[in-house]
């Protein structure tokens, strides 16, 4: 990988960093303003109802002003928002801590739009697979060292952490690459026939992963176990998801419908699994199954997507692809709260099995 991938890398880790450490950030500002956790739990879910509100207007604009730009702009607006925040906080105001909230949410999922079209710019198509495979392992990364980075900076006060995330956001404006040629005009259509098989590959991947990482704990207490041991269930499947891209990013498959499918199948028989309740080796094993193919599915699906979408509105299209694996994952955290538990991840299985069928549809490999 070229010097120009590294800096967009950091810029892209550093974005991501604020999203990993939001949700216990806020429960914990809001334990100390409120005195309960409630009020964190609303703050996350304006953040995500913003976030995919957001997307695709704030892809339309990158495309319009020129991606670097653009994100520059936005890193601003989010890393702004959330120092006011942390004025905000200090007064004590409910309101506007939530109304807050919705300015990052809602240049989150611009900024994955247009970071992922920025990609394009800085590394040649053929290390595309590569590049993409080697930022899910450190996406993955960012994803543990969110929390941790939280419970270190509590201590110091319960804003330290919103200052942090604010400090992130300005660091990753520091960091975009400016080297990039001015958006091409914008074409008419988007190829949404071609692309369905791709979006539906990113749905299932967001369905069937909120069905483990959103339920560690209900799976392992089915199990009659300690809820500490949750734990292990999330360090398998990200243990699980970096390995799975470190040998796609080794190995340089292409990125076509048969690894695609190879996923799909392991997130088929991995959700089954988890569904049939079989132990701890059934736990481990599901959760193993599912992270193993999260970083090829995502690393197959984003290159298709690439070479699908016109390059005047690849952030918008990219935004909406984030929106779609959003809403997967929305719908998978969803059942877990409203279905029996072993039902939850069948939907998932669904969705995977439905992925599939359409990829064995598509005319093009």
């Amino acid at each position: 990988m070229n010097r120009a991938y590294w800096r967009w890398s950091v810029g892209a880790q550093l974005y991501r960093l604020p999203i990993a450490m939001g949700p216990l950030a806020f429960t914990s500002v809001a334990t100390v303003v409120t005195g309960s956790y409630r009020l964190g739990g609303v703050m996350v879910a304006v953040l995500v109802g913003a976030e995919i509100a957001g997307a695709v207007p704030c892809g339309r604009l990158l495309d319009r002003i020129g991606v670097a730009r653009g994100l520059v702009l936005l890193l601003l607006a989010a890393g702004t928002a959330m120092a006011a925040l942390v004025v905000a906080a200090r007064t004590g105001s409910h309101g506007l801590l939530v109304a807050l909230v919705v300015v990052p949410g809602l240049v989150v999922g611009g900024l994955s739009g247009g970071f992922r079209t920025l990609l394009g710019s800085v590394v040649p198509d053929d290390q595309l697979p590569r590049a993409v495979a080697i930022d899910s392992m450190l996406f993955e990364g960012v994803l543990i060292a969110g929390p941790l980075l939280v419970a270190a900076l509590s201590p110091a006060g319960a804003l330290a952490p919103l200052a942090a995330m604010a400090a992130a956001y300005f660091a990753a404006a520091l960091a975009v690459p400016r080297a990039v040629a001015p958006a091409p005009p914008r074409p008419a259509k988007l190829p949404v026939r071609n692309a369905l098989p791709w979006l539906a590959c990113l749905f299932a991947l967001g369905h069937l992963l909120a069905t483990v990482e959103v339920a560690p704990l209900p799976l392992v207490q089915r199990l009659g176990a300690d809820p500490a041991l949750a734990a292990v269930v999330i360090v398998v499947l990200s243990g699980a998801s970096i390995a799975g891209s470190a040998v796609f990013a080794w190995r340089r498959p292409p990125a076509g419908r048969r690894q695609a499918a190879m996923a799909l199948g392991g997130f088929v028989v991995g959700g089954s699994v988890l569904a049939a309740d079989l132990g701890w080796a059934g736990l481990l094993t599901g959760a193993a199954l599912i992270g193993a193919g999260t970083g090829p599915l995502l690393t197959v699906a984003s290159v298709r997507l690439q070479r699908l979408l016109p390059e005047g509105r690849r952030a918008e299209g990219f935004s909406a692809a984030f929106v779609v694996q959003a809403t997967g994952f929305g719908l998978g955290s969803l059942s877990v709260g409203v279905l029996p538990l072993s039902l939850a991840p069948t939907l998932g299985v669904v969705s995977s099995a439905t992925a599939c069928a359409m990829l064995a549809l598509l005319n093009s490999s």
